[in-house]
């Protein structure tokens, strides 16, 4: 935490601070791994932010409360972003929504917030499905019951006093924003009702009374609470909302983060519900800290009210000893016996039982942070390592937990164990020790993983963790930590087809094709392995089975077989696995490995297997493309699937290579985002289509450096907010205004049917204002919506032809969408026949 907030404070400018109020600056650098710990000791508030998606999370104020007051604070984010856009890799789908939850996790830790999804698995139908222009659509697919209850299940879990959706539920915000702001309100009620999910109460959990409602308001002169959040703070040297951007910034696959100023800024809020009083103040009524909650005892309790405010005077006492670690250390580990104390006392005091629950609920809250805040005082430094992060059933590791007391005190008791998953054995010879300042100790351990271990999921928690134990001032204590990178257990072999997916033209149907398939060996060893294909009936495969011998783990051996489909194969859906048999065993996953430096390495196993579309695809003859790969989605390769003549073009050939060659040049999605090279010689691009080139290019967002009045050959300006400006139904009725246009039936005839089993969503940003010499050629919009007729748009320019789509071809096409691919055929070739 330390090396990376430290990373980020480097690059604001120290010129545009705030001078500091009252407080004079540190001589030295700030120690904010110790402030971190000691701050949250001087409130017993907590704080939850409720959103849809990662980078939902309300960033300026959560570190405000966090990190500026203390506060206790998370964020409950609905899905894992799976239907959203990657500016980072081609990643989508499921892989995009790990990517997308690590970057939530790792953004929180920024800003001191917890974070939570709604969603636990990768199938789970609390998913991102793509835009939704209602609450009601959005509930239809998630599934009402199912989601509500896992909102009340986390209210009552984690008993938050405060409450705020990112966003309020009017029309003009996304469906799964306005849905978690109505669940959110109505949790308010239902989360303290016993009739409302009642086998909730008998598992263990308690009902819980939500205290205060907030929502962003709308509007300045609507606001019933305003608070300034824009002080400049020397702990981290910058304002919170700059401390807010640099956790946006770890949100890149959005290309989320800005650089922003020190300068003032009001949170504006309203006050929605509250069950304790209408005072407007976003603390009233709640109880600040201990010393508060000391007065809701009764007058019977006076030895215990003493022994609150006695408590908080500790917590005060630590967080003013900052930054000596020592006296934090001493403070801390006194504080931590007296919690304990004032937890067995309450438990044992005849108290109303809803307060009781409280009090019990805000003392283990504090005893937990006073334990981070000793063991980061202690100076103890923790290495847990496993011999080998890759784990495969029945494999034994060694990991080993190393304490290093780089503090000043004595730590005594000092040991390590392990938190394992229930049938794992850890076995070990390792007792506890003194640990002087200076000295160090090392713990080690022989796991072995059951046979019948569950594979890696990337929901869940970390397969090991280490719990340091220790004892200091006759107080004990303890410590949980991740082991070292990503501990995973996986399948023997992963096994990944290549391509993933196939295009069979029943107009052209090849007698092989070849397939091939990447074997990687994650045993430890050498071993052997057979490699064969699942083909549907009619299909022809050779090799039948193939041979593999592994000298060792994470080697990796190709095979490739030829695939024969029947001539006369029907239009159609066909399915071929891959199947890899080891000891008697049968393994088919693919195991794609996800791994960014600033989020760590990953894993998504599914079905090794690809998906054969067999349909008819008319294509011109000799046609040469040329693809501006923007790195965004994966359309040039779908379409050399397809057996299309297509080049990637390199900045070389933007910028001095022959473009006459082509017949056409295609964008890829965001384009003008991703390739500089390509925004540097943009007028070769227009100058190839002015000398008679066809250009096709694919959506933009208004923000990818898209200049309305010089992109394009002639003005084009992309909607915005982009809110308004989609399709999301995909089955929305498409017209087609210019039937007689050889873009609907050179070379394939377009008809009603091609607009058929499209998925997510027909179009994105699509533009709001165009040049009259456009031509427009589809209409289509949302239930209840005006139509958009600027879908696609193409224009003569000199002697060739340019030609912009917002239409999501990339989805459509990497789903093999037969209607796309020969729509998008027709787009490509337009203007080539002439």
């Amino acid at each position: 935490m330390k090396r990376i907030l430290f990373s980020f404070l480097s690059i604001l400018l120290c010129a545009s601070f705030f001078p500091i109020e009252g407080i004079a600056a540190p001589a030295k650098e700030p120690d904010v791994a110790l402030w971190n710990a000691v701050k949250p000791l001087g409130t017993t508030v907590s704080f939850l932010n409720t959103g849809a998606h990662p980078d939902d999370e309300r960033s300026d104020f959560l570190a405000y409360l966090s990190r500026g007051l203390g506060v206790k604070t998370s964020s409950l984010i609905a899905n894992r972003g799976e239907g959203g856009q990657n500016e980072i890799g081609d990643e989508l789908g499921n892989a995009l929504g790990i990517i997308r939850s690590r970057e939530m996790i790792e953004a929180a830790k920024i800003t001191g917030v917890t974070a939570y999804h709604l969603s636990r698995t990768t199938s789970d139908p609390i998913y991102d499905f793509g835009f939704s222009k209602t609450p009601e659509e959005t509930l239809s697919k998630w599934g009402e019951t199912l989601t509500y209850e896992r909102v009340i299940r986390f209210i009552r879990t984690y008993q938050p006093d405060i409450a705020m959706p990112s966003f309020r539920n009017d029309d003009t915000q996304h469906g799964h924003h306005r849905t978690m702001e109505i669940l959110t309100e109505r949790a308010f009620k239902d989360a303290a009702d016993p009739k409302v999910f009642p086998k909730q109460l008998k598992e263990g959990l308690s009902v819980w009374q939500i205290k205060k409602l907030y929502l962003p308001a709308a509007s300045k002169e609507s606001a019933t609470t305003s608070i300034e959040i824009g002080k400049y703070d020397p702990v981290y040297k910058m304002t919170y909302p700059q401390l807010g951007e640099q956790s946006r910034f770890m949100h890149k696959s959005q290309g989320m983060g800005s650089v922003i100023p020190a300068e003032p800024r009001q949170v504006d809020l309203e006050l929605l519900k509250s069950a304790v009083g209408d005072n407007k103040d976003l603390f009233a009524g709640v109880p600040y800290d201990l010393k508060q909650w000391a007065k809701k005892l009764p007058k019977k309790e006076q030895a215990l009210k003493n022994q609150f405010i006695a408590l908080q005077y500790d917590l005060n006492s630590a967080i003013s000893s900052y930054p000596n670690r020592s006296k934090v250390f001493d403070k801390s580990q006194q504080a931590l016996k007296e919690v304990r104390s004032a937890l067995a006392k309450t438990k044992r005091a005849s108290l109303d039982s809803a307060l009781k629950a409280d009090l019990l609920h805000k003392l283990s809250l504090k005893e937990d942070q006073l334990q981070n805040a000793s063991f980061v005082s202690s100076s103890l430094s923790v290495t847990a390592k496993s011999s080998s992060s890759i784990l495969t059933k029945g494999q034994k590791t060694t990991v080993t937990v190393k304490l290093v007391n780089n503090g000043k005190h004595t730590i005594t008791n000092a040991g390590a164990s392990l938190i394992i998953p229930k049938g794992w054995k850890a076995a070990t010879h390792n007792q506890n020790k003194t640990l002087k300042p200076g000295s160090t100790a090392t713990f080690t351990y022989t796991i072995t993983v059951p046979k019948n271990a569950a594979y890696y999921d990337p929901y869940q928690a970390p397969a090991i963790q280490a719990k340091i134990n220790y004892k200091a001032n006759g107080t004990a204590a303890s410590h949980v930590q991740d082991l070292e990178g990503t501990i995973a257990v996986l399948p023997e072999v992963g096994l990944t087809l290549s391509p993933d997916n196939l295009v069979v033209n029943t107009l052209e149907v090849q007698k092989e094709i070849p397939v091939t398939v990447k074997a990687k060996n994650y045993q430890s060893g050498a071993a052997k392995t057979a490699v064969s294909l699942h083909i549907p009936k009619g299909w022809k495969v050779s090799p039948q089975k193939a041979v593999l011998s592994f000298k060792k783990k994470l080697e990796e051996q190709d095979v490739t077989f030829k695939l024969s489909p029947p001539a006369g194969i029907k239009a159609g859906d066909y399915s071929i696995d891959a199947i890899a048999e080891r000891n008697g065993q049968k393994l088919g996953s693919t195991i794609q490995e996800i791994s960014y430096k600033h989020i760590g390495t990953f894993y998504y196993q599914y079905p090794a297997k690809l998906k054969a579309v067999a349909f008819e695809l008319n294509k011109p003859k000799n046609l040469n493309v040329g693809y501006v790969d923007s790195g965004f989605d994966k359309v040039a390769d779908s379409l050399i699937q397809a057996g299309f003549h297509v080049t990637k073009l390199t900045e070389a050939d933007l910028s001095t290579g022959d473009l006459s060659k082509y017949d056409t040049i295609v964008t890829g999605i965001r384009a003008y985002l991703s390739r500089a090279d390509l925004l540097k010689n943009n007028a070769r691009l227009l100058q190839y289509a002015e000398n008679g080139g066809h250009v096709v290019v694919q959506y933009h967002k208004p923000g990818d450096k898209w200049d309305p009045a010089a992109t394009a050959p002639y003005k084009l300006k992309i909607g915005d907010p982009s809110i308004r400006w989609r399709v999301t139904d995909e089955n929305a009725k498409v017209t087609i205004t210019n039937p007689n246009s050889p873009l609907f039936s050179y070379p394939n005839k377009i008809t009603d049917k091609d607009w058929e089993n499209w998925i997510q969503e027909r179009g994105l940003y699509y533009p709001m204002e165009w040049d009259s010499r456009y031509e427009t050629f589809v209409s289509m919009a949302d239930p209840n919506e005006a139509p958009f007729t600027g879908g696609i748009l193409a224009a003569d320019y000199g002697k060739g032809t340019y030609l912009y789509t917002s239409l999501v071809f990339y989805r459509q096409i990497q789903s093999q969408v037969p209607g796309a691919y020969r729509i998008f055929t027709n787009m490509i070739s337009y203007g080539t026949n002439k």
